[in-house]
């Protein structure tokens, strides 16, 4: 074990731009009442960095992401996050519209289930171009534009533009909603078991498009996820959780393909179910 304090996850790209962290975390403690969430997490995530979250159920991943990405409030530790100026802001000590306001704009999130990410009963036009309007687009010839050039970008026919979601597949859906969040151009997007729900074939289709999407773009990436596979095509680094601890972390193929704590090679041998 590598016991409370965990270690922090090392730089990757030698891009001189990308000599700070995007994301510094520092002792990151949740408790729901007596019981614990996760503990004393650090990390840091690098610019064009996708960090894989994972670990069994009840591990503790989620409650850190959700923390991370503002959803919870901790119960102690720090998550600061460099602005676009460069500045570094605690994202807990901005105001209530600041953060909104971030999660608008620099940041997206994928949820697990599309719709609690779509407005379902709106056209996937609107869906879309409801972020751009979120960072001052107004125009709406520009605003249909974009949206179509994104509903083809993630494999959907434009001229479903105008349909619902409510008349979307599964799949559809899913790549609706991560049209949603990169028109925007974030430089951080949180990821909640994407591919979690779809049939294996749809996994891999959304998993090639995520994959060229996410390298295309250099976008910052904090992804959960049961499936070491997952984790394995798209992370450069990846975090073992573990009753709300960090067990080991390291590149992904590293720890992968030679863990170095019995509970993930416990992890990668499939003796537990994740």
């Amino acid at each position: 074990m590598i016991g409370e304090t965990s270690l922090a996850c090392a730089k990757i790209s030698e891009d001189p731009a990308a000599d700070l962290p995007l994301l510094d975390v520092q002792g990151l403690t949740k408790y729901y009442g007596e019981r614990l969430g996760c503990a004393k997490v650090d990390c840091q995530l690098w610019p064009g960095e996708v960090l894989a979250i994972v670990g069994e159920s009840g591990s503790g991943k989620s409650t850190l992401l959700n923390v991370l990405s503002t959803q919870l409030l901790p119960t102690s530790g720090t998550v600061n996050y460099r602005m676009r100026d460069g500045e570094m802001r605690e994202i807990f000590s901005l105001s209530e519209a600041e953060r909104r306001f971030l999660m608008r704009t620099d940041w997206g999130f994928v949820h697990q289930d599309p719709r609690d990410g779509l407005r379902m009963r709106v056209s996937a036009g609107a869906n879309v171009g409801e972020r751009l309007m979120g960072v001052g687009e107004r125009h709406y010839g520009r605003i249909r534009g974009a949206a179509a050039d994104w509903l083809d970008r993630v494999e959907i026919e434009p001229d479903r533009i105008d349909d619902q979601p409510l008349a979307f597949s599964g799949g559809m859906r899913q790549r609706l909603q991560i049209a949603r969040n990169l028109v925007s151009s974030p430089r951080l997007v949180f990821m909640d078991e994407p591919t979690g729900g779809l049939d294996v074939s749809v996994q891999a289709r959304l998993l090639d498009l995520l994959r060229g999407l996410v390298r295309e773009l250099a976008l910052a990436v904090v992804i959960v996820t049961h499936d070491l596979a997952v984790a394995r095509l798209l992370s450069d680094r990846i975090m073992v959780m573990r009753a709300g601890r960090l067990v080991e972390t390291g590149l992904t193929d590293q720890v992968l393909d030679d863990p170095a704590e019995p509970y993930t090679q416990l992890l990668v041998s499939s003796v537990l179910q994740v």
